[in-house]
């Protein structure tokens, strides 16, 4: 027998005998499931912000919602009180029998679609609306397939981590202004509606998030995305830079001289060139931008000691199809052919003719992009 008022691990308590605990219990829900941080699996548990979300949503009760993660489902029973139909996909097995099992027997068991799969892998149903709480490690490429799903819907509101919610809605000349926020308000409109406290989830995650409404530019601007992405990229390589110098780099030159020849081959043979508005109909191109490689990733603030004119060619962004693409041992940066007088003078024209050399990324709108896009393709100068 312990002595009295002790437990039997020998800790003294006060008022008795302590109870032993589950150390996973703030990992589990309330029908005992334990939830995996590691899978992205952070419930939220709070119902006013719940029911902040839906609020802020704008549901409508002829629209089909589309839910990704639904977890135990505490989001997707609200946002069926009032939509017509709820679509949810769900990646872990248990989590699809919860939700089968609290709203069965409900009015709205008819009105909840279950998918079984990974949001990533699956073809996305039509839907108006996205509302979700998704796993944080797949933002940025599951952002970019929302975006480039057609028909396009009216909204996403989705909560992110709150440092990536902020690098989505940030303007020109904010810190984290990136290829991110370019990218994505080139396609929609954003903006930041609530932050969320991380103790408002069960298991609470190491970070505060933070809900963003996404709508959809509707028809998308007339743009080949994947001369896009090879721009933007190239540009916020040294974001802070001014263009001259990130233009006057050997590797981006040789790689945009490699794709310049190219075209140019193509116009002789009587190929043609695809135009600007060639990847923007179907919204094929859009998935690019959001490169599982760039989730996390911040681009190069440039803040170093080197001036404009002493950046080293290994500081270069690659061009799609560019030299350096092929490695070191395959002709690349040091080892391949050099850049023509020509083409460098070509290059260096079209930004200074329109007063753009002096530009730096990290403060420049979509509109100016789009801008600098369509004058290098003008002149034969292309990114893809």
């Amino acid at each position: 027998m312990p002595e009295k008022g002790k437990n039997k691990d020998g800790l003294r308590v006060a008022g008795g005998i302590q109870k032993k605990t589950n150390r996973k219990e703030g990992n589990t829900g309330v029908s005992g499931l334990e939830f995996h941080k590691s899978k992205g699996q952070h419930i939220l548990k709070n119902p006013l912000v719940v029911q902040a979300i839906v609020d802020k949503a704008g549901v409508k009760s002829t629209d089909v919602v589309l839910e990704i993660g639904p977890g135990t489902g505490n989001l997707t029973v609200k946002l069926l009180e009032k939509a017509k139909k709820v679509i949810a996909i769900e990646l872990d097995p248990r989590m699809v029998l919860e939700l089968q099992r609290r709203v069965q027997g409900t009015a709205y068991a008819n009105n909840l679609q279950i998918i079984h799969g990974d949001f990533m892998r699956v073809e996305l149903p039509y839907f108006d609306l996205c509302v979700a709480n998704i796993p944080y490690n797949i933002s940025s490429p599951l952002t970019f397939k929302l975006l480039a799903h057609r028909p396009a819907f009216r909204a996403a509101v989705i909560m992110y981590q709150h440092e990536f919610a902020m690098r989505l809605v940030a303007k020109p000349g904010d810190q984290l202004y990136s290829r991110l926020a370019v990218n994505t308000q080139l396609l929609a409109r954003v903006s930041h509606l609530l932050k969320v406290g991380k103790n408002n989830f069960r298991p609470p995650p190491k970070v505060d998030s933070s809900v963003v409404r996404i709508e959809p530019r509707h028809p998308p601007p007339p743009v080949n995305f994947l001369e896009w992405d090879g721009l933007v990229r190239l540009c916020f390589s040294r974001k802070n830079k001014t263009l001259g110098a990130i233009f006057r780099q050997t590797n981006a030159l040789q790689a945009l001289e490699a794709n310049y020849r190219t075209y140019q081959a193509l116009q002789g043979a009587g190929g043609g060139v695809a135009g600007a508005g060639g990847a923007s109909g179907g919204g094929g191109g859009i998935q690019s931008l959001g490169g599982a490689a760039d989730d996390d990733a911040m681009d190069h603030d440039g803040d170093d000691e080197m001036g404009d004119d002493e950046m080293g060619d290994d500081d270069a962004m690659t061009v799609d199809g560019g030299p350096s693409a092929r490695g070191k041992n395959g002709g690349g940066r040091k080892g391949g052919g050099r850049v023509s007088p020509e083409f460098k003078e070509l290059v260096m024209k079209v930004l200074t003719d329109n007063g753009l050399d002096t530009n730096r990324s990290s403060k420049m709108t979509q509109e100016e992009f789009l801008q600098l896009l369509a004058l290098f393709n003008e002149a034969g100068i292309h990114f893809a």
